[in-house]
């Protein structure tokens, strides 16, 4: 048997609770307003920014390129998000939410912070301060290591 322990190893940690956290927001998203988790990520940083190309959605949510592009098609085809002309260059071209994309993200927005409410429930003003201050800490760690070994796959 291996010294490893799985179970204890912080990047296996972080996936597993990330993975529960965002298929509970899924199954809420999914039910009332169709949306994935990619799209909805798109959607979030899009309506919390105002526009967003989707370069920037990429380097704020850390999904893939691929994954990036089939939420803003399925977004587009929905009518929930436009793209704003940009002169010379279409991959710079910002997204914006639509009348209906404001809409639903004006929606979801109580029921994430009600959901994250709930998640939060039993930690005190201390422990989410340490949590948000560990997190923000593993994130920047994740990409100053990531830069100085020249990225990863997109």
């Amino acid at each position: 048997m291996s010294s490893f322990d799985l179970y204890a190893f912080l990047p296996y940690r972080l996936s597993v609770a990330s993975n529960l956290v965002s298929r509970l927001f899924a199954r809420r998203y999914a039910e009332e307003f169709g949306l994935t988790i990619a799209e909805w990520r798109v959607m979030a940083v899009v309506g919390a920014d105002g526009t967003a190309s989707a370069a920037a959605v990429r380097a704020r949510t850390g999904m893939d390129k691929a994954k990036v592009s089939r939420a803003v098609a399925g977004l587009l085809e929905r009518r929930l998000v436009k793209r704003i002309a940009h002169p010379g260059d279409r991959r710079l071209e910002p997204l914006a939410l639509t009348s209906a994309g404001r809409a639903t993200f004006e929606a979801i927005v109580p029921r994430a912070r009600a959901l994250e409410a709930e998640l939060a429930d039993g930690l005190s003003a201390g422990e989410r301060a340490a949590l948000e201050a560990a997190l923000r800490h593993i994130a920047a760690r994740a990409e100053a290591l990531g830069a100085a070994s020249g990225g990863g796959p997109d």
